[in-house]
């Protein structure tokens, strides 16, 4: 009889811009008992590295890469080193560990980091991404936001974020706004606080929710949107498989994310979590169930110009609609 496979290892990106203040959450996260048997990957900019010894108290291997940008010039690295950290995990010269935490450069954007994530057939059936965790300062957040791609990236792709440094500004009308407009449905924490750091990284499944998030029509900083569509008939792999491919060959990196859950012919009783960024779409995560009783399937497709009519139209066969809330009963 064969075994069963081995789970996979949840990954939680943090990203943020310059300053937000993501070293000083792992501090804080690295020596909290919720952060045990963690593997931390930081990567910094410039020959000589300095963010990993602010992070070298934790309970698990401490890895950097050498100068440059998670995202674009040592991509193929990041591939690598994970590659090598789950064979030496494997082999024993380093100590177990049950997740992973990336932490990306301040001008990171995090969409490729997720599609090497998921482009890569050895990562991809070893490593779930969990989640990507974003900080932004509450004192320069909105003009950061409005000044920088990056930032407004981080920000849009983000599960959860974190606005940092409340103790010196309150987050302002302006800043609420540039967060509603980009990533609505995204929980926001305020720090510093009482919440258990390493909790804001590992917690809950990001996409265990029945209700998606509502559709985004504001005009988004740097042309990025947010398009939320619901499926209305049953899909089969095949046929889901050809749209979404379809759709990231034809508009590649500007497709930054898509999460979502759907009900797959097959196995319409179970639904699957389908995450992916950019040309890569990771494998589905099967649900026991589907939550909250509510049987629909979503995708939210957080893009850079792309409009939300082509992607209805590659859906069309599955009765594609954008998502409207639901208004009470009266």
């Amino acid at each position: 009889m064969s075994a069963a496979p081995s789970p996979t290892l949840p990954i939680t990106v943090l990203t943020g811009f310059l300053g937000s203040g993501k070293t000083t959450l792992l501090q804080r996260a690295v020596r909290t008992p919720g952060f045990a048997e963690t593997a931390v990957l930081v990567n910094e900019i410039g020959e000589i590295g300095l963010d990993h010894h602010l992070v070298e108290t934790v309970d698990g291997p401490v890895l950097e890469l050498p100068g440059g940008c998670l995202c674009c010039a040592v991509r193929e690295d990041l591939a690598q080193t994970l590659r090598g950290l789950l064979a030496r995990r494997s082999d024993g010269s380093l100590k177990p560990f049950k997740r992973l935490v990336i932490e990306t450069t301040g001008l990171a954007d995090p969409a490729p980091i997720l599609y090497t994530l998921g482009a890569d057939p050895a990562l991809d059936d070893a490593l779930s991404t969990a989640r990507v965790v974003t900080t932004l300062d509450a004192v320069t957040g909105a003009a950061t936001v409005t000044r920088f791609p990056e930032a407004a990236r981080q920000v849009a792709v983000a599960d959860r974020v974190l606005i940092t440094k409340t103790d010196l500004a309150a987050p302002d009308a302006a800043l609420v706004a540039q967060l509603d407009w980009l990533n609505g449905a995204a929980p926001r924490v305020q720090l510093p606080g009482t919440a258990d750091p390493a909790a804001l990284l590992f917690d809950a499944p990001a996409l265990a929710r029945a209700v998606p998030p509502a559709d985004a029509h504001a005009a988004h900083s740097h042309d990025i949107d947010v398009h939320t569509i619901v499926l209305e008939r049953p899909v089969s792999r095949l046929e889901f498989a050809k749209a979404l491919g379809g759709l990231a060959l034809a508009h590649g990196e500007d497709l930054l994310r898509v999460k979502g859950l759907v009900a797959f012919a097959d196995r319409p009783e179970r639904p699957a979590v389908i995450q992916g960024a950019q040309h890569a779409i990771q494998q589905p995560v099967w649900l026991e169930r589907w939550p909250d009783g509510e049987r629909r399937s979503w995708l939210v497709f957080i893009v850079h110009a792309i409009p939300r009519a082509a992607i209805l139209d590659r859906f069309a066969f599955a009765g594609a609609v954008p998502y409207a809330t639901p208004q009470p009963v009266t």
